[in-house]
């Protein structure tokens, strides 16, 4: 089996055994097939791209084609433990609506995506240009990047969604980094519920 991306393998540490998942934006499954052979979980994966789908079932991992922004309604009640969204988060158009969903269809949701308030991304806007990273490898003018967000911007908004953080980890370049972390790290994760 390939190694899982830095991330998802922390999202897996952070998802206990025979889990139910629902995986947005699964991409090819890579996540949830890691989850069904080492955790026996079960669930589904959203996924939009066509390719992707066609992976995720080449892999056997149970996939719906649908654009998570559609809503995800068909979910509700679903009784999923976890609901996770990994390094897709900053394409969303509707941010808000996609967050306060995965609240009422599972008791956690995870979400990871690139830092923007990280030191470099701020040094190269004060020299005038865009910052372009491994985890933003787009130019401004091609990325699929709606919404760049820093720790601080995302933690207010969980704050004002009744959404409770339960944990974050920051990463830099794959590797957990604690010192100064909303200025390090390239890419964060979080691990929140909805407020009782």
């Amino acid at each position: 089996m390939i190694p899982l991306r830095a991330d998802l393998a922390l999202i897996s540490s952070w998802i206990a055994p025979a889990s139910r998942v629902l995986d947005l934006g699964c991409g090819d499954g890579t996540l949830l097939a890691h989850l069904q052979a080492d955790k026996q979980c079960t669930g589904y994966g959203v996924e939009i791209d066509d390719d992707a789908v066609a992976a995720c079932t080449a892999s056997g991992v149970n996939v719906i084609q649908q654009n998570i922004e559609a809503g995800l309604g068909m979910f509700v009640g679903a009784q999923f433990d976890t609901v996770v969204l990994s390094m897709a988060i900053q394409a969303t158009k509707r941010t808000e609506q996609v967050l306060r969903e995965m609240g009422d269809v599972a008791r956690e949701g995870v979400v990871s995506f690139p830092n923007f308030g990280r030191w470099d991304h701020a040094w190269a806007i004060l020299k005038g240009r865009m910052p372009v990273s491994k985890e933003m490898p787009y130019q401004w003018y091609d990325t699929p990047n709606l919404h760049l967000a820093t720790m601080l911007d995302f933690e207010d908004l969980l704050k004002q969604l009744n959404l409770e953080i339960l944990q974050t980890a920051c990463l830099r370049n794959g590797q957990p980094v604690n010192w100064m972390a909303s200025r390090r790290a390239t890419q964060v994760v979080y691990r929140f519920r909805k407020r009782a």
